[in-house]
Formats: C-alpha cells, sequence, structure tokens
C-alpha cells in the first residue's frame, strides 16, 4: 500500500495495480480497498487502478472529529498523489465523497456515480434504526450492527444478503461496522448543493439498479438534472452491489463509458 496525506493531516493509504490511465475506485459504507478485488482484474488490462481505504479503515488513518467534506478532501490527495488526469469510480457513500471531491481538483477527466445516496426528502432509514445501530455497535454486537444496516438501510434482499456473507470481505465489514452510524448521519449533517455543481464539466455516469429502491432512483435523478455533462445508465436485474453480483454487466457498462 502506499499513502498520501490529506488536507487536514490523515494518512490515506491506497493500492495500485495494472497499467495504462489512472482509474481511481472509492468504496462505499463499511469496506475498504479489498472490496474492489474481484473486480479489479476486469480493469487492469486498461487502466493503472488504485484503490483507496477511506479515512478510518484499512492503511488509513482518521481524525476526532468526522465530515464528509474531508473526506471529499481524501479522495482529491489521492489525485494529487496519482499525478496525472483521473477517473473515479464511486460507490454509494463513496461516490458523493467522489462528487464532492470533483469540485476540489482539476485532474478528474471523468466521474461513475453507482447509486449515490443523495438526501432528497425520502426517509433513507426507518424511524429509530440509527439509534438501534448504534446500540450494537456500543455493545460490540459489530455483525448484528451490519446485518441490521444492509436490511435496514441498503434494502438488500435476504437472497442477496446470504450470499454476500459468503464473500471474503465479509469479516472486513464487520470490523468496519463502527464506521456505520456516521455515515448514516449523511442526511442530518449534508446538503446537497445543487448550484455548485451546475457547471461541473466532467463528464459523468450515473449508474442505477433496474430493482433498486426508491431513494436511490430520486437521486440520479436529481444528478441527472444537475449534473450537464452526465448520462445515466440502468443495470436491469441489479440493485446496490451489482459489482457483486453481476460483474460482467457492471465491468461492461463501466469499460463502455470510460473506453468511449
Amino acid at each position: 500500500m502506499e499513502q498520501t496525506r490529506s488536507k487536514d493531516g490523515t494518512v490515506i493509504g491506497f493500492r495500485r495495480s495494472g497499467s495504462g490511465p489512472a482509474l481511481l475506485l472509492v468504496h462505499g459504507t463499511t469496506a475498504d480497498h479489498s472490496r474492489w478485488l474481484p473486480i479489479i482484474p476486469r480493469f487492469e488490462q486498461h487502466f493503472t487502478v488504485y484503490g483507496m481505504d477511506r479515512r478510518g479503515r484499512g492503511a488509513s488513518g482518521d481524525a476526532p472529529d468526522y465530515d464528509l467534506l474531508r473526506e471529499a478532501e481524501d479522495v482529491a490527495a489521492v489525485v494529487t498523489a496519482i499525478g496525472e488526469p483521473v477517473a473515479i469510480l464511486g460507490h454509494s457513500y463513496g461516490a458523493v465523497c467522489s462528487l464532492e471531491a470533483a469540485l476540489l481538483t482539476g485532474k478528474v477527466r471523468r466521474l461513475i456515480l453507482y447509486e449515490p445516496p443523495i438526501p432528497t426528502g425520502l426517509p433513507q432509514y426507518p424511524p429509530g434504526v440509527p439509534d438501534r445501530l448504534q446500540a450494537l455497535v456500543d455493545s460490540d454486537r459489530y455483525e448484528d450492527a451490519l446485518e441490521t444496516f444492509f436490511r435496514e438501510v441498503v434494502r438488500m434482499p435476504e437472497h442477496e444478503l446470504a450470499a454476500y456473507r459468503q464473500l471474503p470481505v465479509w469479516p472486513v465489514r464487520i470490523h468496519l461496522a463502527p464506521t456505520i452510524p456516521r455515515e448514516m448521519a449523511i442526511d442530518r449533517v449534508y446538503r446537497f448543493e445543487q448550484e455548485k455543481f451546475a457547471n461541473l464539466p466532467v463528464p459523468t455516469l450515473l449508474l442505477l439498479g433496474g430493482d433498486s429502491p426508491p431513494l436511490f432512483q430520486q437521486a440520479v435523478e436529481l444528478l441527472e438534472a444537475t449534473l450537464p455533462n452526465s448520462q445515466v445508465v440502468i443495470l436491469p436485474g441489479q440493485q446496490h452491489i451489482a459489482m457483486d453480483t453481476n460483474p460482467e454487466l457492471f465491468a461492461k457498462e463501466v469499460l463502455r463509458f470510460l473506453l468511449a
């Protein structure tokens, strides 16, 4: 793992592989760079792939006070460390961090945002879920917290959750469960300011699962209406983790956009 420092001094780690133009992968909640490892080989033949650990996990440090915009600075710091124009693929919460990072550096040449949970006014979770999750984390019941998050926030179907539990990354996700509550607060602490992005020139692909909940559908619609150089691609039959449930389809659409 290589490392760089973010604007506030936090160490941010990232992994490099492959060859070609730079592609930075930014993971979502309860993950680290390893969530991309099964699909990275599909990209390495075209790109030098950088998988970062967002703050609070893996090879990255953390800070006492958390703010999503510090995470945007982390993404921008990795882009600066790469030292050339970069395409960014951000998933879920990591997609919001990536979108904000695109305002901090002129080195983002293309942007792929897969179901960022931009607050749109729709409830992101049932009442009381954040308190229950925090209580589970405080009681060291990390796996219960993780399953509650996937069932009640991501709304992952039971058959997908059962399959997900068998993946090698599941133990990593359990370990990272304490980072869930601070990211679930996005609907209370983050405001998507459309005016900031109205002139963002970066070509942007918005990925949406065809079977995803209205929360993600509405967020993608808002982004499509805001970003002047954006397009939506719907992944038929998929929800929030198409890179795991249909990696061939996911990689095909990513590469179609990046190699066009």
